[in-house]
């Protein structure tokens, strides 16, 4: 089995080797990934200037791009051979409810299924990424569940969470659907030293809601939640409905 690995932390991230080193168990392993940060990058495209790739000095490869760029690039030009399947993360935060629309971790995952490549997201909710490398053998159980690409959907990825416990203290593993998020306080205005307003969006107090099957509620009862995501958006209950408007030119 042929495995890509990338993520949105960049290719020097604690996730990124951990969830590359569970996967060398089960084929060979290529690692294209951004050469820094690039979270909350969502699907974005680098279209108005040149990508440039370079190969470390452990055989992986940094893209000046985002997540999106990456699976792109490597499925199109810089792997030899198309994967079977794309791994990405493991992303230090977690990936739950709507950050699946803003992650670059998630990105990734859509971009290999767009591609027609099946695809797992990891995010490890903890705060503390260096926490992620004690979680490779759990990830190895989880993937040798998950690989058998007969029966991986189509068109459909896996967003996984990891909870911010032990891995020894998991309690098992739920398939879940997305939660609903509320922020508040998340924009900050202010002016730095030269009395120039800015603005700077995160922080603030985050709240959930949502179904007894919802993925924060997995993570927060101690177990590991799979998510399944469709690319098809279209909200088919409400069809009906919206041609009942009767919606026309003049």
């Amino acid at each position: 089995m042929r495995i890509l690995c990338s993520n949105d932390d960049g290719y020097l991230a604690f996730g990124l080797n951990v969830l590359a080193s569970a996967a060398h168990a089960f084929g060979e392993v290529s690692i294209v990934a951004p050469d820094r940060e690039q979270s909350a990058t969502s699907s974005s495209l680098t279209l108005h200037h040149p990508l440039r790739a370079r190969r470390a000095r452990d055989g992986a490869i940094m893209v000046d791009g985002t997540p999106t760029d990456c699976v792109i690039l490597a499925v199109g030009e810089l792997l030899e051979h198309r994967p079977d399947v794309v791994l990405s993360g493991i992303n230090h935060g977690a990936n739950m409810g709507e950050d699946v629309l803003y992650s670059g971790t998630v990105a990734a995952a859509i971009e290999a299924t767009v591609l027609g490549i099946p695809a797992i997201a990891f995010s490890y909710v903890g705060r503390d990424a260096q926490e992620i490398e004690g979680w490779g053998p759990l990830i190895r159980e989880l993937l040798s569940d998950m690989l058998d690409l007969s029966r991986f959907p189509s068109d459909t990825l896996l967003s996984v969470n990891l909870p911010p416990i032990d891995p020894a203290e998991v309690k098992g593993v739920r398939v879940t659907s997305l939660g609903r998020r509320r922020y508040q306080d998340s924009l900050t205005r202010a002016e730095d030293p030269s009395g120039r307003e800015y603005f700077w969006i995160g922080g603030g107090v985050t709240s959930w809601e949502g179904p007894e099957d919802s993925d924060f509620r997995a993570i927060n009862e101690g177990f590991v939640s799979v998510t399944p995501l469709h690319l098809d958006l279209t909200n088919y209950r409400l069809m009906d409905e919206v041609r009942q408007w009767g919606l026309h030119i003049r």
